[in-house]
């Protein structure tokens, strides 16, 4: 795909739901008794995965209308699949479902495509093999795997080495199946979606926070009745960063998502963003199944660079590299800490993210796990120094890289291509045409 540089972004708009919400909206239901409905649900790849592997464990799940209805049967209701489990690129899909597997009698395959077949696995495998699980072969920690699970889970209580709302939420499913009491000791806040969904459908966990060390300790009590519960998916997030990055630094640009997810856990890169000078607000604050959501108003801005604390690196994890995108636009330099966790996603995407930087002409720098942009000066307000773009990104099969960059092309002197936009569909399939509807030039083609 090639973007060239847009007209102003100007409108109304939704994107699709919430990835991480749509994910455990399918589980949670699985595991609850009665009939769950959800709407908004983002019919993403990778989410869809996640329907499918849920399917082939048993757990009735069809699409009515705009909603999708699951029929669940209780925790450690799920049968052996008969197939293998392809989670496609999803390593939330995958990590999320090796927690439920662990809590049953069954041998399930899993398996992924090429990216996620090189993505570590052994953080989440290390706490279920403490409670009980084996993966064959023994301690393999990369798909294709089989991950052998028993009704015996031992509950444990497990400090994360690394903060991870994956790992995190794994345990957690994992414990709804353990007789007693299993805990969750985090040292930094991740998302708490799991957290919120298990209160939702009638079992919140018992959770302690250590106001001056900032460690978050959560706690299920398993074998107990989840109830059926309809949930309303909000708009995502890491979906809408793009859009409200590409309005900030796009002249003229006058952008209203609507219903978008602003639980503190999510809202890092927005946080970020405000403190780099851009015009972002959250309008008409609710409520909607536990998670708060708000419109997001963003205006083009002229932005200057920021240093973005290691601490705030669990709240926009996914969002770093469109973060480089604005940071690229703006005046001075952007320096983000503590991005090891970068390195583990779809791709390195510390490393992608430096190199199709490079390849579009922004001096940046990497030091360990630092990365440092040197703005060219332009941003939103006109004004000189826009990106010069012209080269061509290659994305490692991460739709991140490649929506981040298609961003970048829309306010640049040159059309940026990326290799491959088909990765975009595992989690936001709507794009191209969502963007070029409010005035971007994003178009199919060789790269230039």
């Amino acid at each position: 795909m090639i973007s060239a540089a847009a007209r102003p972004l100007t409108g109304r708009v939704r994107v699709p739901g919430d990835k991480s919400i749509s994910h455990r909206a399918l589980i949670f239901g699985a595991l609850a008794v009665g009939e769950t409905r959800i709407h908004g649900l983002l019919e993403s790849e990778d989410v869809i995965n996640t329907a499918s592997a849920l399917q082939a464990m048993g757990a009735p799940i069809e699409r009515d209308g705009e909603d999708w209805r699951v029929r669940g049967s209780g925790v450690g209701g799920l049968s052996e699949p008969e197939r293998p489990l392809d989670f496609g690129n999803s390593g939330t899909g995958v990590r999320l479902m090796m927690g439920v597997i662990a809590g049953h009698e069954v041998a399930a395959r899993l398996t992924g495509d090429a990216s996620l077949s090189k993505r570590p696995m052994k953080r989440v495998l290390a706490p279920l093999a403490e409670m009980g699980a084996v993966t064959e072969p023994e301690r393999s920690d990369r798909l294709p795997m089989t991950l052998r699970g028993t009704r015996d889970l031992i509950p444990i209580r497990y400090e994360l080495p690394v903060a991870s709302a994956q790992v995190k939420s794994a345990v957690l499913l994992a414990g709804l199946h353990a007789a007693g009491e299993t805990t969750v000791i985090e040292p930094t806040p991740t998302r708490d979606h799991t957290e919120r969904m298990l209160g939702h459908f009638g079992q919140p966990p018992a959770i302690d926070v250590d106001a001056e060390a900032g460690a978050r300790t959560i706690s299920v009590t398993g074998r107990q009745e989840l109830v059926a519960s309809d949930v309303v998916v909000p708009t995502d997030p890491s979906s809408a960063a793009f859009l409200a990055v590409a309005a900030l630094i796009v002249p003229g640009s006058d952008l209203v998502i609507e219903g978008v997810l602003t639980n503190p856990t999510r809202t890092g890169l927005y946080r970020t963003l405000q403190d780099m000078g851009g015009h972002l607000s959250f309008q008409n604050e609710r409520v909607e199944a536990g998670e708060t959501v708000a419109d997001l108003h963003v205006k083009a801005s002229q932005l200057t660079g920021v240093e973005v604390s290691a601490d705030r690196a669990p709240s926009m994890i996914d969002e770093y590299p469109v973060l480089s995108v604005a940071a690229a636009s703006a005046h001075g330099e952007t320096t983000m800490l503590g991005l090891h966790e970068l390195t583990v996603k779809e791709s390195d995407r510390l490393a992608a993210t430096a190199a199709a930087l490079t390849a579009n002409g922004v001096e940046n720098f990497v030091h360990g796990d630092t990365l440092r942009v040197v703005g060219a000066g332009g941003g939103g307000s006109g004004s000189n120094g826009a990106v010069r773009g012209g080269g061509t990104v290659t994305t490692h099969l991460d739709h991140r890289i490649a929506m981040a960059f298609l961003v970048m092309g829309l306010a640049s002197e040159e059309p940026v291509s990326v290799d491959d936009g088909a990765p975009i569909a595992t989690s936001f399939p709507s794009f191209r045409e969502l963007m070029n509807g409010l005035g971007a030039e994003i178009s199919e083609g060789d790269p230039v």
